[in-house]
């Protein structure tokens, strides 16, 4: 399916058939597309946790105000970000590209410690901030391979972070989540949006252009 007929056809699915299992294949399919994401400075601040086990899934249905689409998915994906910006981290990052790339390991130096001098000095809260919006693109990208691949997918930020960070361990990673994507397939019959058209604004008023 090419994009933009897929992004007409995805929709936030409300009920998930639960018979129906998205493959192995399409999944890592899927997780390719938010791996291979764009990120600011290539730091790639963000992990994606992939929940399949379904007693962890139902676990996880009340932090998501009892959304059921957790538990009746075939896999929740969780984009959860750097709480930070670290010295440590950052080192990894640039170590691995000047490895990767056969670089001589001080070739990034200057840039390197330009960020270091930038993100290093700011509060928690604003490297957080920063690390989020860089998840959220990863997640864009999957969120649009799930419709290319016409699996349905529901973002979901209506969940109590506190308590799916203790749920997942993600504090003890030093990750905070961000954003969630149940994926599986649509039980139509039982979707009351499933039908229903797609609104947007206008384009006229939507795009500005100078």
């Amino acid at each position: 399916m090419k994009l933009l007929d897929a992004l007409h056809w995805r929709y936030a699915t409300k009920k998930f058939d639960s018979s129906k299992k998205v493959s192995e294949e399409n999944l890592q399919k899927i997780l390719k597309a938010a791996y291979l994401a764009p990120s600011s400075s290539g730091l790639q601040p963000y992990k994606v946790i992939v929940i399949k086990d379904q007693t962890l899934k139902e676990k996880l249905v009340p932090i998501f105000s009892n959304q059921q689409q957790i538990a009746d998915s075939t896999y929740v994906l969780v984009f959860a970000a750097w709480d930070n910006y670290t010295e440590q981290n950052m080192e990894t990052i640039f170590h691995r590209t000047v490895s990767e790339r056969g670089l001589p390991e001080n070739a990034m130096d200057d840039y390197k410690n330009m960020l270091k001098g930038a993100y290093l000095k700011r509060e928690a809260e604003a490297n957080f901030a920063h690390t989020a919006r860089q998840a959220y693109i990863s997640f864009g990208l999957a969120l649009a391979a799930a419709a290319e691949l016409e699996i349905d997918a529901t973002p979901m930020e209506g969940f109590n972070n506190e308590q799916l960070d203790e749920a997942l361990g993600l504090k003890e990673l030093n990750l905070k989540s961000v954003v969630a994507m149940p994926l599986g397939y649509r039980d139509s019959s039982g979707d009351w949006l499933v039908n229903l058209k797609k609104v947007r604004q206008p384009e006229e008023e939507f795009f500005i252009y100078k």
